[in-house]
């Protein structure tokens, strides 16, 4: 298939690429050829990339004007899916890209954590650590994309009560070069003798059921906030066409 033709997917995960890492492989491959076929979907007069992005950008760089691919029918959340799947087994995406991944895929699926984490092949532990990065302030958040900062890093700093302290000691962190673990004994020190956060109350079984109810029947993320007697209803959807169709669903005309 001509390189030309396809096109790369603005859902996909991975949002940066490593460009040593890029002209190696496009070394390897001016040497030995593309062996790895990309996936593509049909889309319009061309086609979309599902998986392999990396190849395909690494086989331009090497000259190539054809390359192996295969062509699947998938909706956009299966292709969301395909690559993310890829990328997880590679290893290649940074913390961030993971955890706004895994946003989009609860929300396109509207499945939950657990569902997710069979998907992907991950502990739902995993998931729902991941999911918290999305909480950080933005500047920590941007350290983990561009790996000024890890996984063990965020996980410290999210102990912390406030934005303001996290960004405090990610200065501290940077400026100094601080490993995980003195990151982890600072927190500690710091966090001690604080009163422990109230426990929440455990939602009830019933709850939890229609929730996981609701999100099958609209095929979008819901989040039911409050007790057994009082609260609201959080439908999360990704674009306006997404809308449109729980609009419809839900019966609303506008």
């Amino acid at each position: 298939m001509s390189v030309v033709d396809i096109e790369p997917n603005p859902n996909q995960p991975r949002k940066s690429f490593d460009s040593k890492a890029l002209d190696e492989l496009a070394a390897s491959i001016r040497a030995s050829g593309l062996i790895q076929p990309v996936v593509v979907r049909r889309q319009g007069a061309g086609y979309q990339l599902v998986a392999g992005e990396r190849r395909w950008r690494a086989a331009q760089q090497a000259g190539l004007e054809r390359v192996p691919a295969i062509v699947r029918e998938v909706t956009d959340a299966e292709s969301l899916e395909l690559a993310l799947v890829e990328n997880l087994l590679r290893e290649d995406l940074n913390p961030m890209e993971e955890a706004e991944a895994f946003e989009r895929l609860l929300s396109r699926f509207g499945c939950t954590q657990e569902e997710l984490a069979h998907r992907v092949g991950k502990e739902r532990s995993s998931i729902a650590n991941t999911l918290r990065l999305l909480r950080l302030p933005g500047p920590i958040q941007d350290d983990l994309r561009g790996g000024r900062l890890t996984m063990g890093h965020a996980r410290a700093l999210l102990a912390l009560g406030t934005p303001a302290e996290q960004l405090k000691l990610r200065d501290e962190i940077l400026a100094h070069d601080w490993s995980v673990r003195a990151t982890e004994d600072t927190v500690r020190t710091a966090t001690a003798g604080r009163p422990p956060k109230p426990k929440q109350r455990r939602r009830s079984v019933e709850m939890t059921a229609l929730e996981e109810s609701l999100q099958r029947s609209l095929m979008t993320r819901v989040r039911i906030v409050g007790s057994d007697r009082q609260g609201r209803i959080e439908i999360t959807y990704a674009n306006a066409d997404e809308l449109e169709r729980l609009a419809a669903l839900l019966g609303t005309r506008h």
